[in-house]
């Protein structure tokens, strides 16, 4: 596969230099003393129709964008697909599906790639993990330079603070960014706050609270904990690394530094999700994949259980979904590890990136830079999703505004991923260190057994670091 991706960039390069051959030889086609001043006037035309319009050099220049369908639905990306091609004239074939690896994998095997992907990493697929490892992805630093189509200002000038300067978008930690922020959503557990009005308990802020309110639950039939998929423990065990060790265990553990795991950080961490599991509603693992996850995430609907890990896309995603009765959604940080300690809330955001096999390398930037835009970043939140621009949460309303307030009210925001490392068969950081909570809360393994794994599995990430 890896050398089929490796012919397609090369044939790739070939056509591009082919095409520019082409080019230049078509100048050149008169003979005789007439053909040079129709050739100039031409060139002149071509200058003054530059001058007027910025994107000339992309006439007759069509994009294929591939986004991955979530709850936000597709439809924004469709109207912010025309507003592009209405600023540009640059024409955009776009793809978009809930399955997108499984619908655009096959044809990027064959060398034929998309000019822009959006695909989050840590999907069950992992092929965004998967370019990152192969160095397939494009270099788009240049892209925080460029002026936001339409307007007069930097893309740098637009997105928020922090969000590229991560390993989520600087997965090389080579200063160069190679994945836009996207989409961003405050994560933390999400609950019904009606059900604890009605039952006169209140949102822990430590784990001492979170055991406790678990044993009452339990008395009156109800599970304190579920998850939609154990790939949502990726921004839960981000917090949590946060809570029990800050900013500097974060660092540690997630570029696997040797003997990490040894340490009381990580013990406090382990034994959390391990006594969490146990006050797991026993269905939970069954229903934890792509297909049936909402069946999990409707547990917090029926008040079958408290609270989930999740994002602000589930109030879009369970819109329709049946509730009981005076069901409100509430959504709180990750409970301190002790008295008086820091909740963390982990902001989780997707990535769109430019393969880089891609044939309109340039172009496909464009298209990012118009993402930032003021007319993108409108269509988008009129469909639930928030870009990290400067000033979004100002023009927030409902539930929204509620979940992208948990910042102003005490919670600190984690941010980060694991580093990135050369692929190593069977190796993945989800099915190291997160699919095992589904073994962890039917039994199948102990916590002993979940350590080793990840253990074993870090040794190799840092031995194999890029």
């Amino acid at each position: 596969m890896k050398l089929k991706r490796a012919l397609a960039l090369m044939l790739a390069g070939v056509m591009v230099t082919a095409s520019l051959a082409g080019c230049g030889g078509g100048a050149d086609t008169g003979s005789g003393d007439t053909a040079a001043p129709e050739t100039n006037a031409e060139e002149t035309a071509d200058t003054d129709a530059s001058a007027d319009d910025p994107y000339a050099a992309y006439a007759g220049t069509t994009i294929s964008v591939a986004a991955i369908e979530t709850a936000y639905g597709s439809d924004m990306w469709t109207k912010v697909c025309e507003a592009f091609t209405a600023e540009t004239g640059i024409e955009v074939q776009l793809t978009t599906d809930k399955n997108l690896e499984d619908v655009i994998g096959p044809s990027m095997q064959g060398g034929e790639y998309p000019d822009v992907v959006h695909l989050a990493t840590g999907r069950e697929a992992g092929l965004t993990e998967q370019f990152i490892k192969d160095n397939l992805i494009a270099d788009i630093t240049d892209v925080l330079s460029m002026t936001v189509p339409g307007e007069d200002v930097k893309v740098s000038d637009k997105i928020a603070g922090g969000f590229t300067e991560t390993s989520l978008t600087n997965p090389y930690n080579d200063g160069k960014t190679y994945l836009a922020p996207m989409f961003y959503s405050p994560c933390g557990l999400f609950y019904n706050a009606g059900l604890l009005e009605e039952k006169g308990w209140t949102v822990p802020t430590t784990w001492d609270e979170m055991w406790e309110l678990g044993d009452k639950a339990a008395e009156e039939g109800i599970s304190l904990f579920t998850y939609p998929t154990t790939g949502y423990f990726d921004a839960f065990f981000y917090a949590l690394m946060y809570s029990a060790g800050g900013p500097e265990f974060f660092e540690a553990a997630t570029h696997y530094e040797e003997g990490v795991w040894d340490t009381e950080e990580a013990k406090t961490c382990f034994d959390i999700v391990t006594k969490l599991a146990s006050y797991t509603n026993p269905v939970t693992p069954a229903q934890a994949n792509d297909q049936d996850f909402t069946q999990n995430q409707q547990l917090v609907l029926d008040n079958k259980a408290i609270f989930m890990p999740n994002g602000t896309w589930i109030v879009g995603e369970m819109a329709e979904a049946p509730r009981a009765d005076g069901f409100e959604w509430g959504m709180t940080a990750l409970p301190a590890v002790s008295e008086g300690g820091d909740q963390y809330s982990y902001t989780w955001f997707e990535q769109c990136w430019v393969p880089a096999g891609a044939t309109n390398q340039d172009a496909a930037k464009l298209f990012i830079s118009f993402l930032y835009s003021d007319t993108a970043c409108q269509l988008f939140a009129e469909a639930g999703a928030v870009q990290p621009v400067l000033g979004i949460s100002d023009t927030l309303t409902g539930d929204n505004q509620l979940f992208y307030s948990i910042y102003d009210n005490g919670a600190k925001a984690a941010m980060g991923n694991f580093a990135a490392f050369n692929a190593i068969p069977g190796i993945e950081v989800r099915k190291s260190f997160f699919d095992p909570v589904n073994s962890l809360v039917s039994g199948g393994i102990t916590e002993q057994d979940w350590i080793d794994g990840v253990k074993a599995a870090s040794d190799q990430m840092r031995a194999n670091l890029k």
